[in-house]
């Protein structure tokens, strides 16, 4: 490459503040939430805008539909366009999009506004590369692990928090003031985020293009997807049925109660910057192998959490930190390996590696949901815990090059 591309394409010295981790920390967990505030108000959404029982989980279906569009077709762009406009332009159109929810009064207009959201929210895949592209390769995986910490934080309280809203005033409430939070997020990314040119000139076709040669050949991106995806379906499928465990005659908790417990979940983020800095260390293994380990363990212990006692309630919280943390862990060390492939095709890598993961996820859902209803939370702990094991097993068979 020569002095002038790497100019161009790192317009400020490979370096990043503190400060400025934080604040794409702070970013990716404001607009990640967004994903996930329509999840516990499904409920409430469905009977103020005349959901058919049917048509009740596309609420949360089209956010993700948009979401899953966005990582394929919107941050590759993040190796083509300028990176600070990209993420202030998602940014605004999802403002526009919440704003759009609030305000809806058909469900034909709250759908609309869901895929946006969705695909709006995948500002945040552009932000994660763009901070490791203005990181050192020595402490790459430290900045990628906090920078995830925030995004994980914004994932876990984003459910809780929208219960507490909705609960205190309406779920309108909710798109509005987190689109005011969107606004001023613009703001202050605007006026800090500093301006990085990617050199690739490739055309959009031809980038698209790119990402399918990526996804057949870089055999790294193959194995540390299918691994998070095995990770991710696991946190999917727990995230999707211990609501409907704990809302059961057996534990009998409120929504409240259920937020509260969701909360717990939240100090899985912990273990993102743990993660990135044995990467950095050369401990990618190790951490992998503990992260699978970790989310086996949960599922086993949640089969002793079905007598509704406080015992049981403790030991389930136990197991969704522990689930947490080993998919978080997985996760970092993931990204770490694939951005060390090449610098110039980070957003593209992150798309697929994001992409297929989030697949493993909707998978998750849907078989938990499933195995819930036709086994209750003991078939669903067996099946939970294959997804782990898959990516365990998978894993043993990696040849281990120093």
């Amino acid at each position: 490459m020569s002095l002038s591309a790497t100019t161009r394409e790192t317009i400020a010295p490979q370096t990043i503040s503190p400060l400025m981790t934080f604040l794409f920390a702070a970013a990716c967990g404001l607009v990640a939430a967004n994903l996930y505030y329509g999840q516990p108000l499904a409920g409430p959404i469905s009977a103020s805008l005349g959901f058919s029982p049917a048509a009740t989980g596309l609420i949360v279906t089209l956010t993700q539909i948009g979401y899953g569009l966005g990582l394929l077709l919107i941050v590759p762009l993040g190796d083509l366009l300028e990176n600070r406009k990209l993420v202030l332009t998602l940014i605004v159109v999802s403002a526009v999009a919440l704003v759009g929810a609030a305000l809806s009064s058909t469900p034909m207009m709250f759908l609309t506004a869901s895929l946006c959201i969705g695909l709006a929210s995948v500002a945040v895949q552009v932000l994660v590369p763009f901070a490791a592209n203005m990181a050192p390769d020595a402490t790459r995986g430290r900045v990628v692990g906090n920078v995830m910490s925030g995004l994980l934080c914004g994932i876990m309280l984003a459910r809780p928090f929208a219960s507490f809203v909705a609960e205190g005033s309406s779920w309108h409430m909710v798109y509005f003031v987190t689109a005011a939070f969107m606004i001023v997020l613009v703001v202050i990314l605007r006026a800090t985020l500093p301006v990085r040119v990617p050199h690739t000139k490739l055309g959009y076709g031809e980038l698209l293009a790119s990402m399918a040669h990526l996804a057949l050949h870089s055999r790294i991106l193959q194995r540390r997807a299918l691994y998070q995806a095995g990770m991710f379906g696991a946190f999917s499928l727990f995230w999707t049925t211990t609501p409907l465990l704990l809302a059961s005659p057996r534990f009998g908790l409120t929504q409240n109660g259920i937020a509260l417990f969701a909360l717990a979940g939240a100090a899985g983020a912990i273990a993102s910057p743990i993660a990135g800095r044995m990467a950095d260390r050369g401990l990618t293994r190790a951490a992998s192998a503990l992260a699978m380990l970790l989310g086996m363990s949960a599922f086993l212990i949640s089969h002793f959490t079905t007598d509704g006692s406080l015992t049981a309630l403790l030991l389930l919280t136990a197991a969704a930190i522990l689930l947490d943390f080993g998919v978080t862990t997985n996760l970092v060390c993931g990204q770490r390996a694939i951005y060390a492939i090449s610098a110039e095709h980070r957003s593209r890598l992150n798309g697929l590696y994001m992409a297929t993961f989030f697949a493993g996820g909707a998978l998750g859902s849907a078989v938990g949901g499933w195995a819930y209803a036709t086994g209750g939370w003991t078939m669903t702990a067996w099946i939970g815990l294959c997804f782990p094991a898959f990516s365990f097993l998978l894993f043993l068979t990696e040849k281990h090059r120093k």
